[in-house]
């Protein structure tokens, strides 16, 4: 047992399964939510230790709707991070350098905490989203618990992630709700038509079954990037119109077959690899650092293992140690020297 304390707020799927997984790695964990009920159903099913307050914890975990999280999240002593799927709007409402956004890329077909589990961000992508003022501790401790959980960590801007997020979670829920809409209109004057329902439409509308809840709050706080994307699909969608209409088999086959390229190339989840590097990164002691190497290394798609700050006794520079994919040290190293650092790099024994 650790003796470590964290604080729920919010004890649903997300904020449920986080609770498990803290508990699993030792931490007391206290919760509150706005629906007393769920709360009492968290403790019963062991995703916290207590209902209530906790003025001691460590570090808290606010896993409320998106337009919530600026209100809950300041004031609060301690670190804090939160599971919002907005980050741009949060992280300058919060404006806390304790507080560190965060958004991790896992679900359930289940709702509530009745569906949650301490496995459920194993192998998931968890976004974190420093920024200049955030605290350099803050930023490692909410790093290092999530990738505890089995999380694959990947850090970017708050505005980078938001751009990002439209693309490949926002948009496609509301397509899939709305083709579902479609198909939902079209079964009144066709009775047959959702028993015909086979499993491309399954698979492409099955987000469609998501909670409504949380998404008028992410629609309105990533609005602009949203927008953005939607127009980019409607000219797509355009453009595939007029070859069907045009009889254009060639142009159907390339749209098809480069989308089929895509989809195939997708990134698997994979375990960390065992053959890494520890690249040593010596920093002057500035708002921001962490935060820009860190950023850096998702943008050139290295992926870190781990992270360690090595501060300088006399307090005006430290070093940043990280262990990174040994095939991906020279393009590290690259991106750190061009912004004018002076990494080196060692194998582990």
């Amino acid at each position: 047992m650790t003796g470590r304390r964290a604080q729920l707020v919010g004890t649903g799927l997300i904020g449920g399964s986080i609770g498990l997984a803290l508990r699993a790695n030792g931490w007391h964990v206290t919760g509150i939510d706005r629906d007393e009920a769920a709360a009492a159903r968290a403790l019963e099913l062991g995703a916290v230790d207590s209902v209530g307050e906790d003025p001691d914890a460590e570090l808290t975990f606010v896993a409320t709707p998106v337009g919530t999280i600026p209100e809950v999240a300041t004031g609060r002593p301690g670190v804090i991070t939160d599971v919002g799927s907005v980050k741009a709007s949060v992280v300058a409402a919060v404006g806390d350098p304790s507080f560190v956004g965060g958004h991790p890329m896992a679900g359930s077909e289940q709702e509530g905490v009745d569906g949650s589990r301490a496995d459920l961000f194993r192998g998931a992508v968890w976004v974190l989203t420093p920024v200049a003022d955030t605290d350099p501790a803050a930023h490692a401790l909410v790093r290092s618990v999530v990738s505890s959980f089995g999380a694959d960590v990947v850090e970017l801007s708050p505005e980078r992630h938001d751009a990002l997020v439209a693309v490949v979670s926002h948009v496609p829920h509301l397509t899939a709700a709305s083709l579902m809409g479609l198909a939902a209109e079209r079964s009144e004057e066709h009775a047959a038509l959702l028993r015909l329902a086979a499993g491309g439409f399954r698979d492409m509308t099955r987000i469609a079954a998501g909670h409504p809840g949380i998404w008028p709050d992410i629609c309105v706080a990533n609005g602009e990037a949203i927008a953005e994307v939607l127009d980019r699909l409607i000219e797509e969608l355009g453009a595939m119109r007029d070859r069907v209409v045009g009889s254009d088999r060639a142009g159907i086959h390339e749209a098809l077959a480069r989308a089929r390229a895509a989809r195939l190339n997708l990134p698997g989840r994979v375990a960390a690899a065992a053959d890494v590097v520890e690249v040593r990164v010596p920093v002057p002691d500035r708002p921001g650092v962490l935060a820009e190497i860190t950023t850096l290394a998702s943008e050139l798609g290295v992926n870190i293992h781990d992270l360690e700050i090595a501060h300088s006794s006399e307090g005006q520079a430290g070093v940043v140690l990280l262990l990174v994919d040994a095939a991906l040290t020279d393009r590290f190293l690259g991106g750190l020297t061009a912004r004018g650092y002076r990494p080196t790099a060692q194998a582990l024994e």
